[in-house]
């Protein structure tokens, strides 16, 4: 038996790089994985290449998305149409641009992929979380949202969808893990004593993933030749998601399964708290 059989497993960015080495790692313990992909197609795609690694992995594709928030509000209806309870949710989809895209909703496609749909699913998707029990050694429900270290990067939350100044992925991209940390934190603080924990990871650089194939040039080269395989970034994402020992930890950032600090606004109670209004607002929540 493997540690999570029996439980339930959503992962978003599962159709390529970390997050299908996430949704690999968490079949093979034995979880259920929900396959997040823009289409039913890519999610099947997807499942594929987990069963070439994991045969008797059980799967289920789920389209999505992520930029668009009426498409996440149906898929997650249908997660809570047919199931009764979600164990674990990884959210491991992002995006890099070179150029500044609107989405239907009026949002900057960056924030609204790399913070926005990670506020709203995780919301819509509480309840099912909360449902998970306290599931034994592998404990209640679990939050594992994929972030990055973000240096000196602050929020500007006068222009947090980068609509003025020259747009580039330098300037869009480091506030989003930010955000990414501060609503971990956020999240882990108001769900304190329902048994749900909230963490963020730090993968480090990934190799091969289509994540820079719009930006392309000499940072997506460095990436490639010096970033780790997703197989070996997925370890800390699935540690985190599966085992006894993180059952209880809640609100941090982590890289090689060790706690790393959170410094300069990402320890501002406030900008959190700031952060959350914004996105309750933008989603219509508040």
């Amino acid at each position: 038996m493997g540690s999570m059989d029996g439980r339930l497993a959503l992962v978003t960015g599962a159709t390529g790089g970390l997050g299908k080495a996430v949704a690999a790692g968490l079949a093979r313990e034995g979880a259920t994985i929900v396959v997040v992909g823009r289409s039913v197609a890519r999610a099947e795609e997807a499942m594929a290449a987990v069963r070439s690694q994991v045969p008797d992995a059980r799967l289920e594709p789920l389209a999505c998305d992520l930029s668009d928030q009426s498409s996440i509000r149906s898929a997650a209806a249908d997660v809570l149409s047919r199931h009764e309870r979600l164990d674990v949710l990884v959210n491991a989809a992002g995006v890099f641009r070179k150029e500044r895209h609107v989405t239907p909703d009026g949002l900057e496609l960056t924030f609204a992929t790399n913070v926005m749909a990670y506020f709203l699913l995780t919301t819509l998707l509480l309840d099912s979380l909360k449902s998970s029990g306290t599931g034994g050694a592998s404990g209640g429900g679990r939050i594992v949202n994929v972030a990055s270290r973000y240096g000196k990067t602050t929020l500007n939350f006068d222009d947090l969808q980068t609509a003025s100044g020259k747009y580039s992925y330098l300037r869009s991209t480091p506030p989003t893990m930010l955000a990414r940390v501060l609503l971990t934190q956020e999240f882990a603080e108001r769900l304190r004593g329902t048994g749900v924990v909230a963490n963020a990871v730090h993968p480090g650089l990934v190799k091969n993933t289509g994540l820079l194939q719009d930006v392309g040039g000499p940072f997506r080269w460095i990436t490639n030749t010096i970033g780790a395989p997703a197989e070996k970034a997925a370890d800390t994402p699935i540690w985190l998601a599966s085992a006894p020992e993180t059952a209880e930890i809640s609100g941090k950032l982590w890289a090689n399964r060790k706690e790393l600090p959170t410094p300069g606004m990402g320890s501002d109670p406030e900008a959190r708290r700031r952060l959350w209004a914004e996105c309750s607002r933008l989603a219509k929540l508040s």
